[in-house]
């Protein structure tokens, strides 16, 4: 009974855990440099380093200001630097919005969170995205 009861609770955290980690949004991101305050989420309050402005779209009027999104390279933009990507994933928190029509991105990276994944000579780069 013990046996049957372990693989059910594995099973059950099978079903709600993949599907949230097979599923990543698509899109492109840039970098920005410091300072990073003041903050449309937050003002003056340091965020430390590892966080990103968010597109209109995924800003909502503030309601992603806080959330986490773990972001990965996927390829490149241009033909500047072919191959940016470090192989590696960052987490940032939203503390700012990317602004249209200025904003060229999905997500607009602290400098040090693209520096994780990317080469920043690259400037631009395409990327997988997903709240956690």
């Amino acid at each position: 009974m013990a046996f049957e009861m372990r693989v059910l609770i594995v099973v059950v955290a099978m079903v709600v855990w993949l599907p949230s980690a097979a599923y990543a949004e698509q899109g492109t991101a840039t970098f920005y440099t410091p300072p990073y305050v003041p903050s449309s989420c937050n003002g003056y309050q340091n965020d430390g380093v590892l966080i990103a402005a968010a597109s209109a779209p995924i800003f909502n009027n503030k309601a992603a200001c806080g959330r986490s999104y773990r972001v990965t390279c996927t390829g490149a933009t241009n033909q500047g630097v072919p191959q940016p990507c470090k192989g590696t994933s960052v987490v940032v928190k939203i503390v700012d919005l990317c602004p249209s029509p200025g904003c060229q991105a999905t997500l607009d990276l602290s400098q040090e969170a693209f520096a994780t994944i990317a080469n920043p000579d690259a400037g631009k780069i395409t990327i997988e995205y997903n709240q956690v």
